[in-house]
C-alpha cells in the first residue's frame, strides 16, 4: 500500500507529506485545513463552508472558469469539502500537471478575492443548498440526530449554517475569519502518486513557506457530561418514516476506536451486517439501513440510519434495539467475527490503492492524530479485537442515557419522536 511515505515541517509550521507511488502515472494533491464547522461561533455558522465556496470564484490571477479550466480543461479533477474539524480543497491530475495543478490550489488558498459581489451570489446558492437539504429527508434527519447529541455545542451545529448565520456574513467578515484559521500550524499539503518528496517540498514552500506562523484555531471541549436531547422530530408529507438514533461515544483516540470499528461492521455497516439481515432481508421493513461512526477530538458516535416502512416503523425500531441487545449479551460468533474483520481489512486495502484514497489518509492521519499511521497498525489493531471486547464495549455504551433519536415522518404517523424517545429510555 504505502512504500515511501515521508513528512517535512517548514519553519512557519506547514506540514508537507508526500506517498511516492512509482508505478502510477497521476498524482493526487490536497491542502487541509484544520478549520471546520466546530471552530466557529453561533453568529459564524456555515463560514467554513462559505469560504469553500468562494474560494471557487476566483483570485487576481484566474476567474472562476479559469481556475475550472486550469484544471479539469486538462483532464483532471477538483473539488473541496467542509467537515466539523476540516477543510480540504484536492485535485487530481497526470503526474506531468503536478505543478500547473498545485498553483491553482494554491492560488485559491492564499488569493481568493471574497469580494462583495461574491459573497452576496454565493450566500443565495447556499441558501438553496440549505433547502435543497431540507427537502431530502435522510439528509436533514441527520442535522436533527446531531443537534440531539450534542446540544448547544458547534458539533451538534449543521456545517451549512442557518438562514439567520448564512444571511448574516459580511465579505469583511468571511476574510477576516480566513485571515484566522487558514495559517501555517492548522495546514498540511499531502501529495500521492508520482511525485517527489523533496519537490513537494520545495514547491509547497515557495508559495506557503513566507505565510507569517499564526495561531492555531482553538476549539470548545465538549462536555461529556451534557444532557443530550433524547428525541427531536419533524412530520411531512413523505411517505417512509426516516429515522436516526446516535450513541454518544468516544473520541478519535481511544483505543476502543478499533474494537467500535469491528461492532459496527457486524451491526450495520454492509449487506451482510445484523441490521441489514433482520429489518431488510429477513422482515422486508426497510430497503435502506446503515450504520457508522464519526470521531472528533474529544467525543464521537455510533450512529443508525434507517428509511423506513411507515406502517411498520415502531417494528423496525424494536429490531433494532434488539440487535443492539444481542451484542451487549451474547459473544459474537468466531465466523463472524473473521469475517467482519477480512471486510474490513479489504476493505482498506482496495481503497489505499487508489492515489486519491492514499492522499485523503495520509492528510487526515497528520491533521487528526499528528503522525503517519501505516495500515499494517491498524489492520494489527482490528486482528486483536475479540468477542469479549466487542460484548464489553456494547455493553458499556448501548446505554439509553447515551443514546438520542430524530425521526422525520409522515403526517399522522404512529411513532413520533416523543414515542421513540419512550421505547429508548426502557432499553
Amino acid at each position: 500500500m504505502f512504500t515511501d511515505v515521508q513528512l517535512t515541517t517548514l519553519p512557519n509550521g506547514v506540514r508537507v507529506i508526500s506517498s511516492a507511488l512509482a508505478h502510477v502515472q497521476s498524482v493526487a494533491m490536497g491542502i487541509w485545513l484544520g478549520a471546520g464547522s466546530r471552530h466557529e461561533t453561533k453568529a459564524q455558522g456555515g463560514a467554513s463552508h462559505f469560504l469553500e465556496h468562494l474560494l471557487f470564484k476566483g483570485t487576481p490571477k484566474r476567474s472562476a472558469l479559469a481556475i475550472s479550466q486550469a484544471v479539469e480543461g486538462r483532464g483532471g479533477y477538483l473539488n473541496a469539502f467542509t467537515q466539523q474539524e476540516s477543510t480540504c480543497y484536492y485535485a487530481r491530475a497526470g503526474f506531468d500537471r503536478l505543478e500547473p495543478s498545485f498553483d491553482v490550489l494554491a492560488d485559491m488558498v492564499l488569493n481568493a478575492k471574497c469580494t462583495e459581489a461574491d459573497v452576496e451570489k454565493e450566500r443565495q446558492v447556499i441558501l438553496e443548498e440549505m433547502l435543497m437539504y431540507r427537502d431530502q429527508p435522510h439528509h436533514y434527519v441527520q442535522e436533527l440526530l446531531e443537534e440531539g447529541v450534542w446540544p448547544a455545542h458547534p458539533i451538534g451545529r449543521a456545517i451549512i449554517g442557518t438562514e439567520a448565520s448564512v444571511g448574516g456574513m459580511t465579505a469583511a467578515d468571511i476574510r477576516a475569519y480566513k485571515a484566522e484559521k487558514y495559517v501555517p500550524p492548522a495546514m498540511v499539503v499531502a501529495f500521492a502518486g508520482a511525485v517527489e518528496h523533496a519537490c513537494c517540498v520545495d514547491m509547497v514552500a515557495s508559495y506557503f513557506a513566507a505565510i507569517p506562523k499564526g495561531k492555531k484555531p482553538r476549539t470548545v471541549r465538549f462536555d461529556n457530561a451534557g444532557c443530550q436531547v433524547r428525541g427531536r422530530g419533524l412530520a411531512r408529507e413523505i411517505e417512509q418514516t426516516h429515522l436516526a438514533l446516535g450513541i454518544r461515544l468516544f473520541g478519535r483516540h481511544d483505543e476502543q476506536r478499533h474494537a467500535l470499528r469491528v461492532l459496527n461492521t457486524i451491526l450495520g455497516e454492509n449487506m451482510s451486517s445484523r441490521l441489514f439481515q433482520v429489518v431488510r432481508e429477513k422482515h422486508g421493513l426497510a430497503y435502506s439501513i446503515h450504520s457508522g461512526t464519526q470521531h472528533f477530538e474529544e467525543t464521537g458516535m455510533l450512529q443508525i440510519s434507517a428509511g423506513l416502512d411507515r406502517r411498520r416503523s415502531a417494528k423496525a425500531l424494536d429490531l433494532v434495539l434488539r440487535e443492539m441487545d444481542r451484542l451487549r449479551t451474547s459473544p459474537v460468533g468466531a465466523g463472524e467475527l473473521r469475517r467482519a474483520k477480512d471486510y474490513m481489512v479489504g476493505q482498506l486495502r482496495l481503497g489505499l490503492e487508489s492515489t486519491s484514497h492514499q492522499m485523503m489518509w495520509i492528510g487526515d492521519n497528520i491533521l487528526s492524530y499528528g503522525r503517519f499511521i501505516d495500515p499494517a497498525e491498524t489492520i494489527a489493531a482490528i486482528q486483536q479485537v475479540s468477542a469479549e471486547d466487542i460484548r464489553a464495549l456494547a455493553g458499556a455504551c448501548f446505554l439509553p442515557e447515551r443514546m438520542s433519536v430524530a425521526l422525520i415522518t409522515p403526517m399522522n404517523d404512529s411513532m413520533t419522536a416523543e414515542t421513540a424517545a419512550a421505547v429508548l429510555e426502557r432499553f
